[in-house]
């Protein structure tokens, strides 16, 4: 059975759940949009944004306007309080994590 939060300690906003559900939805049937954060360094935290089929026992999923976003507990911890956001702008499109 799968774990949904139904209100997670981090947001998703419309914009990112629509091109999530564009992108899932072009790479096949079942796959979700998986977001983890690798360690820091100098220039602090890394997010990594990528596609998953399965669900792991340490995997929370978040579901915003259909978006299915798979988040490790690890990870989870870090994105506290953060909103996951679609931003296209003159540098380009891309997910972007605000704090």
């Amino acid at each position: 059975m799968d774990t949904v939060i139904e209100k997670p300690n981090f947001g998703i906003s419309a914009n990112a759940a629509k091109r999530i559900v564009t992108l899932t939805a072009a790479e096949g049937s079942g796959v979700m949009f998986r977001i983890a954060v690798n360690g820091g360094g100098c220039s602090g935290y890394q997010y990594d944004f990528s596609f998953d089929d399965a669900k792991t026992d340490d995997d929370m999923l978040v579901e915003r306007d259909g978006a299915k976003v798979l988040v490790d507990l690890v990870s989870l911890e870090f994105l506290g309080g953060a909103e996951i956001d679609f931003v296209e702008d003159l540098m380009g499109a891309h997910f972007e994590v605000k704090n």
